[in-house]
């Protein structure tokens, strides 16, 4: 198989940098937020990359049969959740779609007197994309409002497991609140959002945080993520943010293997808690530790959809990358090596 063998792809890819953000330690619902002049610029390199791997034909992974000037509604689906961080991942999907279909003269329409007017803003492309809400559809955001979700995330903070990590970082934790601004420090309690949000918008704050810090509170909020959006068994309601995904991801897969299907690619918009979920369920942070945990902003993972052996039997292939300042590689699936069916 060549890796120009792309039929398709579904995409899931994290917001960018945002402003600061609070989550209930018991049932995440969330304060609103809004998205950072960098978090559009990380989204639109984003959309950029997507563009030069799966929509330049010369590209060797070139979706085969992508319109490679305009943007073609029945070729491409986009969904972003609309929930708990307000209009942060709906503006993350506008940027990654700007990247994805740039403005063009292109655009235009040759009216019957023999005008010619291309779109507004040098020929915009407007890109359709659906913003879900949790209320409504709990497809990307499967945790909302759950009872069963929230009485597991209280048992394992009464876990022997995590009250030995609180045990064991209690001097650590005693020691932040000079840098929190008068929050409450415990395990329970999310504290690495505010510290890596002032890390990145606050010099002073970034000059007086001791070294070490912001890597210690971030190892412990992987922790308490990963013990919160996982479960040792696949229907596990710790998987719930990863669950309510699937049927969304394997429509898209079987939509792009239907040759009589127009549609060849699919972007979720969405936050770090699926990556979670979806990484644990489908062995990727078993294999590879260090995905068990909250990934970066503009993170994102390809499964790129491949011909198999027979036209009815295609692959699957997974490929990620943690962030900007990553670069997309390869992971398996299943403990299972390269594409699987």
């Amino acid at each position: 198989m060549s890796s120009s063998d792309v039929i398709g792809v579904v995409i899931l890819a994290r917001h960018g940098d945002r402003e600061g953000f609070y989550q209930d330690p018991i049932t995440y619902t969330a304060s609103a937020t809004q998205i950072t002049a960098l978090g559009n610029v990380q989204e639109f390199q984003l959309g950029q990359q997507f563009r030069s791997m799966y929509i330049n034909a010369s590209s060797p992974t070139f979706v085969q049969g992508m319109n490679t000037v305009l943007f073609d509604q029945t070729q491409v689906q986009v969904q972003a959740d609309g929930g708990g961080e307000g209009g942060v991942i709906f503006a993350s999907s506008i940027s990654v779609a700007q990247g994805l279909w740039p403005a063009t003269s292109n655009y235009n329409s040759t009216l019957a007197n023999g005008t010619t007017v291309v779109a507004p803003l040098g020929g915009y492309q407007y890109v359709l994309s659906a913003s879900i809400n949790p209320n409504d559809d709990v497809s990307l955001e499967g945790f909302t409002s759950c009872n069963t979700f929230n009485n597991a995330t209280l048992a394992f903070y009464n876990s022997a497991a995590f009250k030995q990590v609180a045990a064991e970082n209690a001097a650590f934790l005693n020691s932040l609140p000079p840098f929190l601004d008068g929050r409450p420090v415990s395990l329970e309690n999310m504290i690495f959002d505010y510290m890596n949000v002032q890390s990145i918008h606050n010099e002073t704050f970034a000059k007086a945080l001791p070294d070490g810090f912001l890597e210690r509170v971030r190892a412990l909020a992987n922790f308490h993520e990963y013990g919160v959006f996982s479960s040792p068994q696949v229907d596990g309601i710790g998987n719930i943010a990863g669950r309510t995904m699937l049927p969304n991801i394997i429509t898209g897969f079987q939509a792009i293997a239907n040759a009589s299907n127009p549609l060849k690619f699919v972007y979720e918009a969405i936050s770090y808690k699926p990556f979670i979920s979806l990484f644990n369920m489908t062995g990727v942070a078993s294999t590879y530790p260090e995905l068990a945990g909250i990934v970066e902003y503009a993170a994102a993972v390809v499964y790129e959809v491949r011909p198999g052996a027979t036209p009815n039997d295609p692959m699957i292939r997974m490929i990620f990358k943690n962030g900007t300042n990553d670069i997309f590689r390869t992971y398996n699936m299943f403990g299972q090596p390269g594409d699987i069916p």
